[in-house]
């Protein structure tokens, strides 16, 4: 039986540790927080996600999964954590990639097998192997590959069986020892290229997301300013055989497709005006989703309520990372505006006054949808008994 150690509990890695643990690697799952580590080791689930708690206690039950503050020794290493950028320059930050290989230097032993999953800019994955080298770690006994996750919220148990992984190695041997680890559990293709490919791979899927829903914003402030029907336009023009332009909203969210283009933009800014563009595009939609509220409340002759649907960075979770709408909240209320909040996976944010979907429609002056969860489908935002906005697409 293998011996998988994870460093990085959160959203991609619980997850992860859970799925390999239920089906039969032996697996210590690792995070700094003391917190959510007792709380696991408590039997407390701390992402909600279908399928996920009858693999946790499996994987409790059958004795395969640990928790701890600290790495093991192990056959194999997966390193999921963060990789955020720094607010002022948008270049990537890989301090947490650099603390979870200094973290598992002492432990790594001749054969091991260590894959990067944090999507990451190029070049990371080589980081990875000097850091270790610098701290007494023999490269040349060992295996390091870069395996990004591809899996979205809401469907991750599923698509981390059935999506098709892309495994990039430091050498052919490592390419080919990672690929027979997720084969052992991966349903979907696995596609073995470098550590290079896979790296700028995951950052270029991400990037013609965020491309295309720059369209779509500016379409949405474009048919705005026109009078006309952006969905009717994109639904009408989706019809063209090869032809998908997606959604509008306030914004976008999410660790990957908020974060990752700057990575692109980061490693050769001349190059990359199209993807700096969009990116600056889409923070704009959300600024422009703030001017249209507060033009619509000045017209109200007072200071209205006002009810904010939804506060997730997309329908049907309960992930805030980078969330446009939770932005728009704080800022509306940092301006002085009377805000209440309908985010119904959620329970409490801090800051924000979270209320029941009747008693803010009971409440409010002004309504407006952010987010377009399920929960709120039987909402007639047309409603002349309320101002209403739908900033969803």
């Amino acid at each position: 039986m293998k011996h998988v150690c994870i460093i990085g509990l959160g959203y991609i890695g619980l997850p992860t540790a859970i799925i390999l643990a239920s089906e039969g690697f032996q697996v210590t799952g690792v995070d700094i927080r003391q917190d959510l580590v007792d709380r696991l080791a408590g039997g407390e689930l701390t992402i909600h996600e279908k399928g996920l708690p009858e693999r946790f206690a499996k994987a409790r039950a059958d004795g395969l999964l640990t928790v701890s503050t600290t790495p093991a020794e192990a056959d194999i290493y997966l390193i999921v954590v963060p990789t955020p950028f720094y607010e002022e320059s948008h270049k990537p930050n890989l301090e947490y990639v650099d603390a979870a290989t200094q973290s598992i230097a002492p432990f790594v032993r001749a054969g091991a097998l260590i894959i990067l999953e944090s999507t990451s800019p190029v070049g990371t994955t080589e980081t990875i192997a000097a850091t270790l080298a610098a701290r007494g770690v023999d490269t040349g006994r060992i295996d390091i590959a870069h395996c990004p996750e591809r899996v979205i919220p809401g469907a991750l148990v599923h698509e981390f069986l059935h999506n098709d992984r892309i495994i990039g190695g430091l050498t052919a041997r490592a390419t080919d020892r990672a690929a027979d680890f997720y084969g052992a559990v991966v349903k979907g293709k696995i596609l073995k290229t470098s550590a290079r490919v896979a790296e700028l791979t995951k950052l270029a899927e991400n990037t013609y997301r965020d491309v295309n829903i720059a369209l779509a914003n500016e379409l949405s402030i474009l048919c705005h300013d026109q009078d006309i029907d952006v969905h009717e336009v994109i639904k009408l023009a989706n019809h063209h055989p090869r032809v998908n332009i997606h959604q509008p909203g306030c914004g976008v969210g999410g660790h990957c497709i908020a974060v990752d283009p700057w990575f692109i933009v980061a490693s050769d800014p001349e190059q990359t005006p199209l993807i700096r563009q969009a990116r600056l595009r889409n923070l704009e939609k959300t600024e422009w989703c703030i001017r249209q509220i507060k033009a619509r409340a000045s017209r109200s002759g007072g200071k209205p309520r006002i009810a904010l649907f939804g506060l997730a960075y997309k329908p049907d979770i309960d992930d805030m990372r980078e969330s446009p709408a939770l932005y728009i909240a704080r800022a509306l209320q940092a301006e002085g505006f009377d805000i209440i909040c309908v985010e119904p996976h959620l329970d409490y944010i801090e800051g924000l006054a979270i209320v029941p979907q009747d008693t803010a429609l009971e409440q409010a002056d002004m309504i407006v949808q952010l987010v377009k969860h399920s929960a709120f489908k039987t909402i007639d935002w047309s409603g002349d008994t309320v101002s209403a906005l739908d900033f969803c697409g």
